[in-house]
């Protein structure tokens, strides 16, 4: 009985220590949507930020089924936030980025590899910081967000 007791004890100990675990990594971190235009295309995905000022970016072709891309970011308190991101393709690009808020703001490349992209931000409020290609718009939002040709406004 004593022995059972032990045990039950030692795997409810190793089993409040994972979930803190866990919990605590969630508190020091903040995940948010990413919408991206690499080179005419869109990419869309998350971000995940740590409060020690790094953090990962993955993104997603919405044409392209197998084109993915993954990268890492530094921020801090001063300007100079900036990241790489490089693609299963082998395309890459060097990015820098502006916060709009601690969880919203907007970036692109460094060099011109054509990458602009939003965090935290909705696919209306990201049109005006991503470099779309001409003739094309964002409809949709989240899982069916996609580039389509813009529809020209009639004559007056």
């Amino acid at each position: 009985m004593e022995k059972k007791l032990l045990l039950t004890g030692l795997a409810l100990s190793i089993g409040l220590a994972a979930w803190t675990g866990h919990a605590g990594a969630q508190l020091l971190s903040s995940t948010g949507p990413v919408i991206a235009i690499f080179d005419g295309e869109l990419l869309v995905g998350e971000a995940t930020g740590h409060l020690g000022g790094w953090g990962t970016i993955a993104v997603r072709s919405r044409a392209k089924a197998g084109r993915t891309c993954v990268g890492e970011f530094s921020h801090g308190e001063a300007p100079g936030d900036a990241g790489q991101l490089r693609c299963s393709d082998g395309a890459s690009a060097s990015f820098r980025f502006a916060r709009l808020s601690l969880r919203r703001g907007y970036g692109g490349s460094v060099s011109g590899s054509g990458l602009s992209f939003t965090y935290g931000l909705s696919a209306e409020d990201s049109v005006a910081y991503l470099k779309l290609p001409a003739g094309k718009q964002l409809r949709g939002e989240g899982d069916s967000l996609e580039l389509v040709a813009a529809v020209p406004l009639p004559p007056r």
